[in-house]
């Protein structure tokens, strides 16, 4: 249990410092995952075959309990993974109660344009500040690529090149996918580039190894704040998810989306599809084949003495 605890400690950390959790949703999680421990004879080893069991040890409990034990177990082994802690992600076992998904947390387009217009204001002098450079590249890449955090935070430093509009990324699982870069994207990037060291293997170096997740997360807070935006509304997954809506809403492809952001089922696309039911309706009224078809019975009627 020794390992499992440290374990438990950093991904809580990680909850609270990248994600914001409340103190009730830590304490939560890690009595779920303490309890889980217990019945799996440990957390960070279990195989898939264990996991399996926790449906009939949690057979008693309501759908929405199930739910959230099974959500902590899920970021949990996400998290190992992500860390290179763990090779495999075995939280493909685990049940999946029927309960209402929440809608992702997203910024309207006035609000992302807000971000934009500080940073813009911030590089608008005779020679900006590094700091400032690298804070337009990573927002231009998250916003503009719906990147993850840690895919954003450990690039490689020639991730992008000139003549290539586009990354390869090996996301969750191992899977590769391509990931278009606007022309903003790649001028911000190329206008950083020139502070990071040449033989730094990072395009976001630290002083050890990259910046981390938890900077990344508290340097979009900041903006935040500075914009007028409440700071708890924004995190580097909130701007993956306005990347996400605003394109749908623009009239991106579904399955092209799904591509882009990297999900292995496209039911987890779909989610974002909670758009303006207003914009539904005008769409299905001015792009709907029988919307070119005049109404008869109104014609008869125009035309009736």
């Amino acid at each position: 249990m020794g390992e499992d605890s440290a374990l438990i400690d950093r991904f809580l950390e990680m909850m609270a410092a990248e994600r914001g959790a409340s103190r009730n949703t830590l304490l939560a999680y890690r009595a779920d995952l303490e309890g889980a421990a217990v019945l799996l004879n440990g957390l960070s080893g279990a195989a898939k075959g264990g996991i399996a069991g926790l449906a009939s040890s949690w057979a008693s409990l309501a759908a929405s309990s199930v739910a959230r034990k099974a959500s902590a177990l899920r970021a949990f082994y996400a998290f190992l993974e992500e860390e290179g802690l763990r090779a495999d992600n075995p939280s493909s076992a685990l049940p999946r109660p029927v309960t209402r998904r929440p809608l992702p947390k997203i910024l309207s387009g006035q609000e992302v344009e807000s971000l934009f217009t500080l940073i813009a204001q911030k590089l608008a002098v005779e020679h900006p500040a590094p700091l400032d450079l690298r804070l337009s590249a990573l927002i231009e890449l998250l916003y503009g690529s719906g990147l993850r955090a840690t895919e954003l935070v450990s690039l490689p430093r020639r991730a992008l090149a000139a003549d290539r509009p586009f990354l390869i990324l090996k996301g969750k699982g191992g899977r590769e996918r391509l990931v278009p870069i606007s022309d903003r994207a790649r001028g911000a990037v190329a206008a950083w580039l020139v502070h990071v060291p040449a033989d730094s293997p990072w395009l976001f170096p630290s002083r050890i190894s990259h910046v981390s997740r938890i900077r990344l997360y508290q340097l979009v807070k900041e903006l935040a704040a500075a914009a007028g935006i409440a700071p708890e509304r924004v995190s580097p997954h909130v701007l993956r998810h306005a990347f996400a809506t605003h394109l749908l809403e623009g009239g991106a492809d579904l399955r092209a989306l799904q591509s882009m952001l990297g999900h292995a089922d496209i039911g987890t696309t779909q989610i974002y599809t909670h758009v303006d039911s207003r914009r539904l309706v005008e769409l299905v009224n001015s792009r709907h084949p029988l919307a070119t078809i005049r109404d008869r019975s109104v014609d008869d009627g125009a035309s009736a003495p």
